[in-house]
C-alpha cells in the first residue's frame, strides 16, 4: 500500500475539520465527505446497463439513487444558502428530488463518469459555500418558507443522512445487477 494511500485510509478514520471551515461546519464536512466516499466505492466499476438496471422488485435504479443524491444536495443548496424552494428548483433537480416523478426523470443510459460528474459538481457548490459561513450560521434556523423549523445543522445532517440510506440501497441493488463472481 502506497503512503498517500495508507494517509488516506488512516484520513476517512478520524473527523479532522481542514482549516477552510469552522469547527462545526468542519466536523459536519468530514462526514459528507466519508459518506461520500463509501458511495463512491458502492459503484465503483458499474457499467450503464447496470446502473440503468431496476430489478424485480426494487423501484429504482442505481443510476437514478445517484441522480437523487446530488438532486437532494443542490435542492438544500437552493434552500440553505438563496432561500429558494422546491418549485423553483430546476426540472432535472425536481425529477432527481422524486425519483423521476415529478419534473424530467433522469436520463438513463448515463455513464458512471457522468453521474459521478453530477455529484462532484453539487457538492462542489455546496463546500464552497459551507466554507463562506461559521458556526453561528449552522446553528441558525433556516429562513426559507416551509423549513423554518429547522436549523441549517440538521439540513445538512439530514443530506448526509439521506446519502447513506441510499447507498445502502445501491449495496443492495448492486448485488442484484453485478453480482461477485466467484473465484
Amino acid at each position: 500500500m502506497s503512503r498517500a494511500t495508507t494517509l488516506q485510509s488512516e484520513r476517512a478514520v478520524r473527523i479532522e475539520p481542514e482549516p477552510q471551515y469552522t469547527p462545526q461546519i468542519g466536523a459536519l464536512v468530514e462526514m459528507m465527505n466519508y459518506a461520500r466516499l463509501t458511495t463512491l466505492q458502492a459503484v465503483e466499476g458499474l457499467t450503464v446497463a447496470q446502473l440503468d438496471a431496476v430489478p424485480e422488485g426494487f423501484g429504482n435504479s442505481i443510476g437514478m439513487l445517484l441522480a437523487h443524491i446530488a438532486a437532494v444536495d443542490r435542492l438544500y443548496h437552493h434552500v440553505s444558502f438563496e432561500n429558494r424552494l422546491y418549485h423553483e428548483a430546476s426540472e432535472a433537480v425536481r425529477g432527481g428530488l422524486s425519483m423521476g416523478r415529478e419534473g424530467t426523470p433522469p436520463p438513463t443510459g448515463q455513464s458512471l463518469d457522468t453521474l459521478l460528474a453530477e455529484l462532484e459538481a453539487s457538492r462542489a457548490a455546496t463546500l464552497e459555500a459551507l466554507a463562506t459561513k461559521d458556526d453561528g450560521w449552522l446553528a441558525s434556523r433556516m429562513t426559507a418558507p416551509y423549513f423554518t423549523a429547522m436549523n441549517q445543522h440538521w439540513a445538512w445532517f439530514h443530506v448526509m443522512e439521506d446519502e447513506v440510506n441510499h447507498r445502502g440501497q445501491i449495496r443492495i441493488l448492486r448485488q442484484w445487477v453485478a453480482p461477485k463472481q466467484r473465484e
